[in-house]
């Protein structure tokens, strides 16, 4: 079958991660997404030049876009972009605060004039509050979050390497419309979506809010563990690899202390029977594992856990993972194209049976703009 989004029309006011993420979402399921961009295009192309020329950024969140360049501080610009609307199924936009309600293309404003468009406004703050007009950034928000706090180890705080928050953003915002899509199915009007970015990173928070009001204490770092799971954790092995174990009950712990470690006193001892116990005497079983695992080959340990039907990891660097068998011997990677030649890309994470997705190729700054102003009657002052 063909994929389910065909046929829609997306047009992304984009930059960044965020909203590219989103819309590049919507692109992997059928959507044909239009990229407006000023004649230098989406600052994050020049982050690097690492894939043919082009940023590993840009080339991950934008794949399969027509790239149109519309000079919106014109009034042809903008005349422009209201006739492609007129055709528009949905708007994403994350401009710099203010930016799109002073050029009326904000979501409130373009869905009073496009009864059809579902529109989504990605901001840092959300509507309304102190800080709605702030700049924020992937950092930024972690930070002002509490996010930062509870990564890294106490002397130590750091933000996760992924930018979880612009993710998790573009995330709520392609679900967001995809559920204003079924909606209008039965209204045959669109809705305005606003998306902040603390407002997700908040949300994802929850439970360390939960632990802060209901004890009077802010979850402590610790590294690659958990503050709320022991023993969990990233033990040397003997042969220089390093292994990630972990429990998540008190049946895993049972089996972990006796069929894995070799300490059936361990697994008697009530000072060790529930996590929460666990928790609070974390050094002590650290240290257990950890003397335990260096004098083990990590092919050893490995097969051991497995035999006690326990997960475990290898701690990967991004090179090690490249060639992951379980990305390459399930042809997850993808060739397509970028302005400066082909590259290897992921496919979606969401495998669907018959659904027939192949990667499109990342723009090229104002590649598409002669053949969308064609097609959609702009006029050639408007780019």
């Amino acid at each position: 079958m063909t994929l389910p989004l065909e046929g829609l029309l997306v047009v992304g006011l984009e930059q960044a991660i965020a909203a590219p993420f989103c819309t590049r979402q919507l692109a992997d399921m059928g959507a044909r997404v239009i990229k407006v961009e000023s004649e230098t295009g989406d600052f994050t192309r020049y982050y690097d030049d690492v894939v043919h020329g082009t940023s590993a950024h840009f080339a991950w969140a934008n794949r399969g876009k027509e790239s149109l360049v519309l000079d919106l501080k014109s009034e042809a610009g903008r005349a422009d972009l209201e006739l492609l609307l007129e055709r528009t199924d949905v708007l994403v936009q994350n401009l710099a605060p203010g930016t799109a309600e002073r050029l009326g293309f904000d979501a409130r404003a373009a869905t009073s004039r496009h009864a059809q468009l579902v529109a989504v406004d990605i901001s840092g703050y959300g509507r309304g509050g102190p800080k709605a007009t702030a700049r924020a950034y992937d950092l930024l928000v972690q930070s002002e979050s509490g996010s930062c706090a509870i990564t890294g180890t106490p002397e130590h705080p750091a933000k996760p390497g992924v930018p979880l928050v612009d993710l998790g953003t573009g995330m709520h915002a392609a679900n967001a419309i995809l559920a204003a899509l079924l909606e209008r199915q039965a209204t045959g009007h669109g809705r305005a979506i606003s998306v902040g970015m603390f407002d997700v990173a908040t949300d994802w928070m929850s439970f360390a809010f939960h632990q802060a009001r209901y004890t009077g204490r802010d979850l402590e770092p610790n590294g690659m563990s958990s503050p709320l799971v022991a023993p969990y954790g990233a033990y040397q092995t003997a042969d220089g690899q390093t292994i990630v174990v972990g429990t998540t009950s008190d049946r895993e712990w049972q089996r972990l202390a006796t069929d894995v470690l070799g300490r059936p006193d361990l697994a008697a001892d009530p000072r060790y029977a529930r996590n929460t116990d666990r928790v609070a005497r974390r050094d002590e079983l650290e240290g257990a594992i950890a003397e335990w695992a260096a004098q083990r080959d990590f092919d050893d340990i490995a097969k051991t856990v497995d035999a006690a039907q326990l997960g475990w990891a290898r701690f990967n660097r991004p090179t090690d993972v490249l060639e992951h068998p379980q990305l390459v011997q399930r042809g997850r990677w993808h060739d397509t194209g970028s302005p400066g030649g082909s590259f290897p890309t992921l496919a979606p994470p969401a495998d669907v049976d018959g659904w027939d997705w192949q990667p499109h190729p990342v723009p090229a700054v104002g590649e598409h703009t002669a053949s969308i102003a064609a097609e959609f009657g702009l006029s050639a002052a408007g780019s």
